[in-house]
This record gives C-alpha cells, structure tokens and sequence, in this order.
C-alpha cells in the first residue's frame, strides 16, 4: 500500500507560552462552533459536516479577498486544507504568528505558503465550554490513502459513543483506544482522575497536545497533567493490568479486516483494525473488560459483530459476555458484506488506486465467506459488574430507528428501573404506584364504525422512542396508572370488570407492566415524587375503570414512528 502523504510531524506541546498564545488568538477570531457556523452560512456549513469542502472553500475565498478576514484564514489553513500565506497568519493569530506555528508542529512551508500539517478545529456541545481538536487531516483535506498511524479526528463513531455514555461521577475512569483524546474530554467533566490509552504513540502525542491546548476549558493544571489524567502507551489492556475502574469506555478498533491475501497485516490502519481475525477484538473486550471493573462498575463501548447464516444476530454476543457480568446491547443497523467493505476501503482513501481497491475488495469477500458471514451489526454494547455479584440485566434488542441524542440520559434511567424491579418480587409490585412517563403517548386504529380500536399503541417521544403494541386489558391498566391507585388495585378492578376465564389474567398484565416500566412507558411514582415505598394505601378499587382503557389521550407525536418493539 503506497502512502503518498510526507509530513510525519505530530503537534508539540512542551511551549506552555505559545499553547495560552495559540488558545487565547482562537478565541479572539471567535474560531468557535458557532463563529463557524456563522462565518459559512447554514447551506456552507453543513456541507462540510458531510465533508464537501468547495462552498466553504468559495465562502473563506471571497471573505479573505475582500477584506483579509481573519477567521477565514484560520478555517481555509485546519479546516479545508488550504494553503495560506504568511502574511495571512500572522495577521490572524498574531500571538504565534507563522513562526510559532510552526514551531508547535501545527503547520509546514507548501507551494509558496503553508498549510496544516493538523486538522484542528472547534468542538463544543450545547451549554458547555468550546474546545479545539487536534487529529491528522482527512482524505478530502490531504488527498491520498491515509497513513497507517493516522490519527483519526471526531467522527461519527466518536460523537455516538460520547452521547451513549452515562455521565454520573466517578472516581476513576478508563478511556481505552483514546484516538485524539475526544472521549477523555468528556471523562473529565465528572471522573476524578482519567487513563487512556492507545497503542499508538502519535495517538497520544496528539491527545497530549489537545489536553494541553484546552488546559483551562478543561480545569487541569497545565504543569501537573497527572494528578488528573494518565497517557499510557500499549495493546488493548496491557497498560491498565490488575487495575480497577468505575467507568470503561472505548471506541476501539473494531473494524473487521481480511487478515489474509493482499491486506498484509504491517498494512492495517492502526485506528480502525485491533489486527485480530473477524469480530475477535469486540469478543475480547467483552470478555476481559468487565474484570477491570470495580463492583458495580460500568463499561460503554460501541463494536462491529459478524452476523452468520445459521443464527440470530445476537447468538454470539450472547456468548461472550461472562458469567455473572450484566449486559445490554443495542444494534443500530445491519450492513451486507460488500457494503461493509465499501465503507471501509472508501474510509482511507482506498479506491483512489483502482486495482488495489479491487484486490482488497475481494479480500474482503473471501475473508467473509470464509467464515459463513450473512452481515455485519454496528451497535453499542453496555456491561456492569454487579455489586452483588449476580447478574439481573441480559438483554439484546435491535432499534433502527432515530433516538434522542444523548441517549446516556436514558441509558441510566432504564438501568434505575431495570434494579428497582429486580429487587421486587411480583407481590411486592403489586404494592407499588405506577405512573404513565410524560413523553409517552397512546394511538388507537379501527375500522369505520367498530366497537373497539383493532390496535392500540403506546408511543415514545423521547429516549429510545419505543413503541409497543397493547391489548384492551393492558390499555386498560395503563390508562389508570396515574400514580392514585397501586398497581394491585387496577389488576383487582380490572378483574372485577371483565371477569375474565383462567387465572393467568393478573400474572400476564403484571408481567407485560414489567416489561413496560424496563422500557420506560411506566415510571415508578417513587422515582418522580420521593414516595416512600412503604407508603400504604387502602386496596379497594377505583370508581370505574372502561374494559378498552379509554381515558385522556394526548396528541399523538409524529416522531414516534418506529414499529412496535418486539423486544
């Protein structure tokens, strides 16, 4: 594999002066998200998310053309990869200059001026402070097949995991694979002392430099890095062996590689390929990571699995999760293998050499056949070592559809509920006051002139955006829990109403609210009021209760549009 890229310099982040220089010009040219946003235009924008670069390009042309605008020349030279000239950097960020610039690693002489020999650009999210990240620039910035060692900026992939996390304090947090170090910003906002690791030593140069460019945004002390946060170079979880965390997130290098015919494995890119066959760096983790967990402690990772012919999606995961160890993985999509390899060739700039592309390609699909590979699922995977030592939450579930972002939030709150039932036998809930959760919603289909709705749904407006399908009775029972009445109470009523045959009634609708409160159409009146669970009420039935669950309705949302859960 050619690499047509030369520079192989790594920003330096030894002059504190010229770093508070660097950080405080930034601001001043106000090279923020939203000074972005408004220097291109919404339409330019946008196309440089999706990583076209010419209406930005003409927008910072023009801007600079007509009156040396400062801000413009900072985006051409990190975000579009253009070249500028001297004159233009020192006018722009007159605290570095060219000079210091390039004394920092951050640019290099090209073609009569200079250009990035970074991608560093604003980062911020809604509320929070504005950070700057540093990674190598991309295939549209820099054409050419990518390096090997490439370190690879705030992706997709990178914004998924930050979003998937669960944000409560914790002491001590591990930040496996850190890339440019963007998992680690969010770490530090509510984990008391950091690890990340990489196997990459650029990798780490480059998070080095990030931390130390977003030192006072961040709140370390620029001359002690350490009491916050460790940079430790090796494989996977040899730099972490024998030690304990409250927290484990990893966006590892989960893309799955013909380890045989043209792909040599001295060939792979570091960022993207563990350098293990098929799926084996996701089973690994899966399997080790929850013994570098603290009792009770948590790990978020996203992941790529191989889906065979002869078996359900989750038939695999299932087995790699060790005994005793809680799990819940969501799958967002599932890929054909050709597509996969689409992706991925096209990732590093791989189809810019055709009959390389075309070789690596059929890599690709004799690596798959090899091992009966039907497609390829990308999800997330959560997993806990739980305190007591027992295991109460194995769950698989695939959602397709859109979900509120961050989901971390509700991630938690299903966790909360997913205990809080764990610890009450089905007598016990019967005690329990239950409410509907104020993002849910009920839609009801029936035929011109029938009796009763043939379907009725309960919608999500907000987390997973579930939708579940309910019979009459279950309608029933859930339009009367409004936290007045324990759930015996509505079963005893209901009951009494529709006398129903057999006596599986009450255990089946218990069940199903089970269900319902796990996913959060139901939400214990002790979590939105503080009630003391003991809290004792008389156990006589409600006045009335219709037998289709009639009752107040809201407005049904039209982004609940999902299929109903079969989950």
């Amino acid at each position: 594999m050619s690499v047509s890229r030369n520079s192989t310099t790594v920003p330096h982040s030894g002059n504190l002066q010229l770093l508070k220089a660097l950080e405080a010009g930034l601001r001043q040219v106000d090279y923020t998200v939203e000074g972005v946003e408004a220097l291109l235009g919404q339409a330019a924008n946008e196309a440089l998310h999706r990583d076209q670069l010419v209406p930005a390009l003409l927008v910072t042309r023009q801007l600079a053309a007509e009156s040396n605008h400062r801000l413009a020349a900072v985006v051409r030279l990190w975000m579009l990869g253009s070249v500028v000239s001297g004159a233009e950097l020192d006018a722009a960020l007159p605290g570095t200059g060219a000079a210091g610039l390039a004394a920092m690693g951050l640019i290099e002489e090209y073609d009569g001026g200079w250009r990035g020999t970074v991608d560093l650009r604003p980062y911020g999210t809604d509320g929070g402070p504005q950070f700057w990240v540093a990674s190598d620039p991309g295939a549209v910035q820099r054409p050419g097949v990518l390096r090997q060692d490439h370190v690879l900026g705030v992706g997709q992939a990178s914004l998924n995991l930050a979003q998937f996390v669960d944000r409560r304090p914790v002491d001590r947090a591990l930040d496996l694979g850190t890339g440019c170090g963007i998992q680690l910003f969010h770490l530090l906002n509510h984990a008391r002392h950091v690890v990340a690791t990489d196997i990459s030593e650029r990798a780490l140069a480059v998070t080095r430099f990030n931390l130390m460019l977003n030192a006072a945004a961040l709140e370390l002390d620029p001359s002690d890095l350490e009491s916050r946060v460790e940079l430790r170079r090796g494989n996977m979880l040899d730099p972490v062996a024998g030690e304990r965390f409250d927290l484990v997130v990893s966006n590892p290098p989960f893309v799955i590689t013909p380890r045989h015919g043209s792909g040599a494995d001295d060939n792979r890119f570091v960022y993207r390929d563990g350098g293990l066959a098929g799926d084996e760096i996701v089973a690994s983790l899966i399997r080790a990571v929850p013994n570098m967990l603290s009792p009770g402690g948590t790990a978020q990772l996203l992941g790529n699995w191989e889906i065979r012919h002869d078996g359900s999606w989750d038939q695999r995961i299932r087995q790699w999760v060790p005994e005793g160890v809680d799990a819940w993985v969501i799958q967002r999509e599932q890929v054909p293998p050709a597509e996969y390899a689409g992706i991925w060739l096209r990732d590093a700039a791989e189809e810019r050499d055709q009959e390389q592309y075309i070789r690596s390609f059929a890599d690709y699909l004799a690596d798959f056949e090899s091992r009966d590979v039907a497609a390829v699922g990308l999800g997330m995977v959560w997993l806990r070592k739980p305190d007591g030592g027992t295991s109460i939450v194995q769950r698989c579930e695939e959602i397709q559809h859109s979900i509120e972002q961050p989901i971390g939030p509700a991630i938690a709150a299903s966790v909360a509920r997913g205990d809080w039932l764990a610890a009450r036998s089905d007598e016990a809930l019967r005690h329990e006051y239950l409410v509907v959760a104020p993002d849910v919603t009920e839609e009801r289909h029936q035929r011109p002139g029938a009796e009763h709705p043939g379907v009725i749904l309960l919608r999500q407006g907000a987390g997973f955006r579930r939708t579940t399908l309910l019979s009459s009775e279950l309608a029933g029972f859930v339009s009367v829990c409004d936290g007045e009445l324990t759930a015996g109470q509505i079963l005893t009523a209901l009951g009494a109403l529709l006398e129903p045959e057999g006596e599986d009634f009450e255990a089946g609708l218990l069940s199903r609210a089970r269900e319902l409160v796990r996913d959060g159409f139901l939400i214990p009146a002790a979590f939105e009021t503080g009630r003391d669970d003991g809290d004792d009420r008389d156990d006589g039935a409600p006045a009335a209760i219709q037998a289709d669950g009639d009752g107040p309705q809201e407005p049904f949302q039209a982004d609940g549009s999902a299929a109903a859960s079969t989950d």
